[in-house]
């Protein structure tokens, strides 16, 4: 073999090596955009579930106002929120049940005072909605300071509401509604926080059934305790 074409045998598989190196090159540059593309995909997805969820889940839209506990009175109150978050109650708490009959106010609001959670339902809500709601409130939280009744002209399908707080929702399947019910029920901001839901001098009927209880005449009928136990005795309320 001749000098030259020595030389030009060498410069040919020089320049094979070369462009084998840079395939080699241009393949790992791919391989490793492609990676940082996944990763960055799995990264962007992942974070987009994540807000979605916390979206899904936020209680920011919840409404907050003030109100003084311990405001009892026996006549019909008019609130300013639709249904009450608190204010003027009546002396008798409702007790904490599942209704399917519009329940008054004034009792109500005593339970809210008291660490209940309140849902309304409008009552043209469909069945299964409303099922859905009764299952909800008999699962989360602590049923005995659970409230759940139908509530007429309701500003939207579904209301939550708690002493000073309220949510609304468009559809029981909202994931909000049992977050609310956590946060909420039973809350730092629950006047009478521990007094029961319940006891004897509980209302058990609706609004239909019985109208507000009159205010009573001289001594002969006691008043509600605001202690925690229900069997506790009767006492004026003052709180």
């Amino acid at each position: 073999m001749t000098k030259e074409k020595a030389q030009a045998r060498r410069e040919h598989l020089n320049r094979m090596r070369a462009e084998q190196r840079a395939k080699e090159r241009r393949t790992a540059m791919l391989m490793w955009g492609v990676g940082g593309l996944v990763i960055l995909l799995l990264i962007g997805g992942v974070g987009f579930y994540v807000i979605k969820d916390r979206q899904a889940t936020s209680l920011d839209a919840v409404t907050s106002v003030s109100y003084a506990g311990g405001e009892h009175v026996w006549t019909a109150v008019k609130y300013k929120e639709n249904p009450p978050v608190g204010g003027q109650h009546n002396n008798y708490w409702q007790q904490c049940d599942v209704y399917d009959k519009p329940i008054h106010n004034e009792h109500a609001v005593h339970s809210l005072e008291h660490g209940a959670v309140w849902i309304t339902y409008r009552p043209d809500l469909p069945k299964a909605q409303i099922e859905k709601i009764k299952s909800i409130a008999g699962s989360t939280g602590d049923a005995n300071y659970m409230l759940v009744s139908p509530y007429p002209n309701l500003p939207a399908p579904i209301v939550a509401s708690s002493w000073g707080h309220q949510l609304t929702f468009q559809n029981a399947d909202d994931p909000k509604l049992p977050k609310f019910i956590t946060k909420y029920q039973n809350g730092p901001d629950t006047p009478e926080l521990g007094a029961t839901c319940g006891g004897e001098y509980a209302i058990t009927s609706t609004a239909d059934q019985q109208p507000l209880p009159p205010e009573p005449k001289g001594e002969a009928t006691p008043l509600p305790s605001e202690s925690i136990a229900p069997s506790a005795t009767p006492s004026p309320a003052s709180s």
